[in-house]
């Protein structure tokens, strides 16, 4: 919850007798009730207060695979700041379908060439780019150039290389670049950092996470090395690298890694199938990271410190997170659970990003921090060919201290 959500929320209390008890009142552009619970439970968060339709940012949705379709297009519904006002797909049948089982205009459908008249809507502020990885590079140059702003799924393209190309197109066209990196703005996730950098337990010493699920249909664009770039390791791995960079703030000194596939599964004659790399940090922390597509699901997350363990379940899954922090208690070991009320994080990202573009904000992850998980897996890949340790740090010129590929902490929606 934001410092403004929490002052709301003391503000409806505060208020008492003058804000009536079940019907509430109109305070700053939203309606207010006072807190209702008594002092042995947590306050309540303050009720939504979603911006009219009208005002909303208007995003055109770029591809309308399964991600799109089963958390997009249902997170929107749940967005505070953003709708979608267009799609754009290469399939008009599907198209079609999906426009009218979500109220969106016909004369708003379009194909993946027609960038000409997705620039003169109006009504698109921003695109959402939901394309294979290896198709994000044309989408994104296209969206700029159309004078659109940019929201990317991860990874951010195919190669360091690529994400360059992207990033200066964005910067030349005067539009925002942001990377969706969705576990950043998880409340979940954001607890860990809270928890790790505030030093309650001490210092961190050893990480580790692992991001692994099976992986079936042999024709899926994934296992394709031209539309994914890789393997486990841009699709899931990814999550593990960003994930630790963000909740340290700062970037790994040093790469090793190793990488595997089943001998004759044809799933993974172009990609790998299992990659395990390690980090090993500037401040001293170790971190240790597997990833495969060849194992049964799961998605966890551990800190160790020097007074504490903080142990992230589905730590990398849409939804379903579970944090349990154990440490000494007098003469006794307590695990308490941080219960957390659940929050879409699609809905969390796309809103950051629509806040972004209405308050003329850098987003938290921009361009840079797609590109530095580009550098830093290519760097894996080498390691794992070499069999050494490859030297890694920050972008060059980035300065020093926390956070040098990210933009100002998001807000968290009450």
């Amino acid at each position: 919850m934001t410092g403004a959500a929490l002052g709301l929320g003391t503000m409806a209390q505060a208020a008492g007798p003058s804000v009536p008890a079940d019907t509430g009142a109109v305070q700053g552009g939203r309606v207010v009730f006072p807190n209702w619970r008594g002092a042995a439970d947590p306050t309540p968060p303050p009720s939504p207060a979603p911006m009219p339709p009208a005002e909303r940012v208007g995003f055109a949705i770029v591809g309308l695979g399964r991600l799109s379709l089963d958390e997009l297009m249902p997170a929107f519904a749940q967005t505070k700041k953003a709708r979608v006002v267009a799609l754009v797909s290469g399939s008009p049948e599907k198209a079609r379908l999906v426009a009218a089982q979500y109220g969106i205009a016909p004369d708003t459908i379009y194909g993946y060439d027609e960038w000409d008249r997705i620039a003169r809507n109006e009504a698109v502020r921003a695109v959402y780019v939901v394309t294979p990885n290896g198709r994000h590079r044309d989408h994104v140059l296209a969206a700029a150039a159309a004078g659109k702003h940019v929201l990317c799924e991860k990874p951010m393209a195919n190669s360091s290389a690529e994400a360059r190309e992207m990033i200066a197109a964005c910067n030349a066209a005067k539009v925002k670049l942001m990377i969706a990196y969705r576990i950043q703005y998880e409340p979940h996730n954001r607890e860990v950092t809270r928890l790790v950098r505030s030093g309650e337990f001490g210092k961190p010493r050893l990480i580790q996470a692992f991001n692994g699920q099976t992986t079936g249909l042999p024709e899926q664009w994934r296992l394709k090395k031209p539309l994914a770039g890789g393997g486990a390791l841009p699709d899931i791995g990814i999550y593990c690298l960003n994930t630790i960079r963000a909740l340290l703030g700062e970037e790994p000194a040093s790469i090793s890694a190793e990488i595997h596939s089943t001998p004759g599964d044809p799933k993974f004659s172009e990609v790998e199938e299992s990659v395990a790399f390690t980090l090993r940090f500037p401040s001293g922390v170790l971190a240790q990271c597997g990833s495969s597509y060849g194992v049964h699901e799961s998605r966890r997350l551990q800190v160790h410190t020097e007074r504490g363990d903080i142990d992230l379940y589905n730590a990398f899954a849409y939804r379903d997170q579970r944090l349990v922090v154990s440490h000494a208690d007098g003469k006794v070991e307590a695990r308490d659970e941080r219960v957390l009320g659940h929050k879409n994080q699609f809905a969390l990202e796309i809103d950051h990003m629509a806040e972004c573009i209405l308050s003329d904000r850098r987003p938290r992850t921009p361009g840079e921090e797609g590109l530095q998980d580009h550098v830093l897996m290519e760097a894996i890949y080498e390691a794992a060919r070499s069999g050494k340790p490859v030297a890694v740090g920050p972008p060059a010129g980035a300065g020093t201290g926390l956070d040098v590929t990210r933009g100002p902490e998001a807000e968290q929606a009450g």
